[in-house]
């Protein structure tokens, strides 16, 4: 059963929308506060910090957006050095190019199916199966009104808007010619806690949560996604799995490393510092805790 939070209101919808831009350029600690509480419908103690959630903020607000490192690892093109710099080259996904416009970009070279994203930003993607079937013009209104895009100043994720915008070409990653399953493993303090894994993507997507033991902690779904309905196996190399996430994550109190796991071969795919902003609502709620006990800040918070 969905949990009842997931509900909107329509017309109070209607009615916040017109001033959440108004609110967002006198205070940005008073939008974050009201967004919290518009989509999870807890009121976020800066005080207290318990949850998981409400330390996200936190990080979102005030630490993240300072952190150079941060916002290299958050774009598409700047963690990929990281990545080398941490000796784990081998996992990467192969490139076509990295461009600063759409007109940069010779199709011709391109071959049938490839992976276009733009670097500074989330759900801003083209997957391409089929060069031949690829509209250009539309493609180019799309990723021109991306790269235009300030994806940290519009969601309040500013880390975001120290990353230049651009779009990189990848290798389109199958498994048995469909997209592959996502492993998208939390790290708390240098240490992995949890993760979900994401199947069926652009068929009947499904998420499975799971505690890093791989025993199920289904109280964390969120936002009403539904898992398998059947048991997933864990990846016999899944050890290593963890221990690159952890490499990847150890400079950092938080982190989600995403990666692909196909016929027994890593590879990377990102890192999300914020994800969904840290406006989750799980289907239990004592897992927010849960996991906010995982999570110190500490160290980075002020008097």
């Amino acid at each position: 059963m969905l949990n009842e939070r997931l509900k909107e209101n329509k017309f109070k919808r209607a009615l916040v929308v017109p001033f959440r831009g108004i609110v967002k350029l006198i205070s940005k600690k008073a939008y974050i506060s009201f967004q919290y509480k518009y989509i999870t419908h807890h009121k976020l103690d800066w005080k207290k910090l318990s949850r998981y959630t409400e330390k996200l903020q936190y990080l979102r607000l005030y630490v993240y957006p300072n952190w150079p490192e941060v916002s290299q690892c958050a774009g598409r093109v700047g963690v990929r050095e990281y990545v080398k710099e941490k000796g784990l080259e081998d996992i990467l996904i192969k490139t076509y190019g990295v461009y600063n416009s759409f007109d940069e970009i010779d199709f011709d070279k391109l071959p049938n199916a490839f992976a276009m994203k733009c670097s500074h930003g989330c759900a801003m993607n083209y997957i391409c199966f089929d060069k031949s079937k690829a509209n250009k013009e539309e493609l180019k209104k799309k990723f021109d009104k991306w790269l235009k895009t300030n994806y940290g100043k519009k969601t309040v994720e500013l880390h975001y808007s120290h990353i230049k915008p651009q779009i990189i070409v990848e290798k389109l990653m199958l498994d048995n010619g469909k997209l592959p399953t996502e492993y998208k493993i939390h790290v708390f303090n240098g240490k992995a806690r949890n993760l979900y894994v994401v199947t069926a993507r652009g068929v009947d997507i499904r998420y499975n949560n799971y505690y890093i033991d791989w025993t199920e902690f289904d109280g964390s779904q969120f936002n009403g996604w539904r898992k398998t309905d059947y048991p997933l196996q864990k990846p016999d190399n899944f050890d290593e799995m963890i221990k690159i996430s952890e490499v990847l994550a150890s400079p950092f109190p938080f982190v989600r490393v995403d990666l692909y796991n196909i016929n027994g071969t890593i590879y990377f795919s990102e890192m999300t510092f914020t994800p969904a902003k840290g406006t989750l609502i799980l289907d239990d709620d004592k897992c927010d805790f849960e996991m906010g006990e995982w999570l110190d800040i500490s160290k980075y918070r002020k008097n």
